[in-house]
């Protein structure tokens, strides 16, 4: 079926997921007002098919995808969700079926993480499908978690699990046999939101392991002006990516390094432990101590020897 009417096609399958400042979709641009007191925080990201997605993703979890990664932002952030903004590129042909899943994944997390669209724009292409969305949260002045705030001696920390996001892409296109968690993890990554709100206050520093934990660790380090050593025994792995690994030990820089974890990783005073423990417990996340943060610069893996263990590479570039 043939695309309908740009204004057609976001009354049947947007306007419906538009809160109240968006007049309905109707207008320009829309109007928000921010809770008092409080400071907004904004993010963008954008997703295109073979680099952020595969080409036949089910449609329902691509727009869940496009606004999990974001809100992984404001998790990393401390920030409450609050609206979006949101940019879609559909290919041309795509069928009124598909985008009607895709608004359909958009209401199921909209309605989980407390957040409305506020507008954007929709277009066609002859090239991928290409979706950006423009994400606002608000926190208490001062508040937000930053990258910069790690010293040395402070604990690396990580919730959830490291690793099934890369290996689910593996699995997904046949280089690793079929696995429905990593599948999963891949395709709906799961922000730490929860997590993040309890981090504010507590975390010296933090941000999202979107591009590999090593590659996003080393940015903490680097806007600390120190090191940091990761104990590889010490990272947190689900069972199917321990399996994988003790199947191939080969596996490890790419769980290490694969990205599209979408767990945070942050800095922590050790006298802290005890309440980074209970942030977790509370936020109903696992977390985990995986290691410190040293004099010097880089990042250092060690093996449980106390090696370091080389890495051919250390996260994703788009370049």
């Amino acid at each position: 079926m043939a695309l309908p009417a740009e204004f057609g096609l976001i009354a049947r399958h947007f306007a419906p997921l538009a809160g109240r400042g968006a007049l309905g979709l109707g207008d320009d641009a829309a109007l928000l007002d921010p809770p008092p007191g409080r400071t907004l925080v904004l993010a963008a990201d954008a997703m295109v098919a073979g680099v952020h997605f595969l080409p036949d993703d089910p449609p329902e979890t691509l727009g869940r995808k496009l606004l999990r990664v974001n809100l992984s932002d404001l998790a990393a952030m401390g920030a409450v969700p609050l609206a979006y903004l949101m940019t879609t590129a559909f290919p041309r042909g795509v069928t009124q079926d598909w985008i009607a899943a895709f608004a359909a994944g958009l209401a199921a997390d909209q309605a989980e993480f407390g957040i409305e669209l506020l507008g954007g724009d929709t277009v066609v292409t002859d090239g991928p499908a290409t979706f950006s969305l423009t994400i606002l949260g608000h926190v208490a002045p001062g508040a937000a978690l930053r990258r910069v705030g790690a010293r040395p001696g402070d604990e690396v920390w990580v919730s959830g699990s490291i690793g099934d996001g890369a290996l689910g892409l593996l699995a997904l296109t046949g280089r690793l046999p079929a696995d429905v968690h990593l599948a999963s993890r891949y395709r709906l990554p799961r922000p730490r939101v929860a997590l993040g709100l309890r981090l504010a206050g507590l975390a010296r520093a933090a941000m999202d392991v979107s591009d590999g934990l090593v590659q996003d660790l080393g940015h903490l380090a680097r806007a600390a002006g120190c090191g940091a050593v990761i104990e590889a025994a010490a990272v947190p792995l689900s069972a199917p990516a321990r399996a994988a690994l003790a199947a191939d030990p080969a596996l490890l820089p790419r769980i290490l390094a694969g990205g599209d974890d979408y767990e945070l990783v942050f800095a922590a005073d050790p006298a802290d432990s005890a309440r980074v423990r209970a942030a977790g417990a509370e936020a109903g996340v696992p977390v985990t101590r995986i290691g410190v943060f040293e004099a010097g610069e880089g990042v250092r893996v060690q093996n449980p020897a106390g090696d370091d263990v080389p890495l051919d590479v250390s996260g994703w570039s788009h370049f």
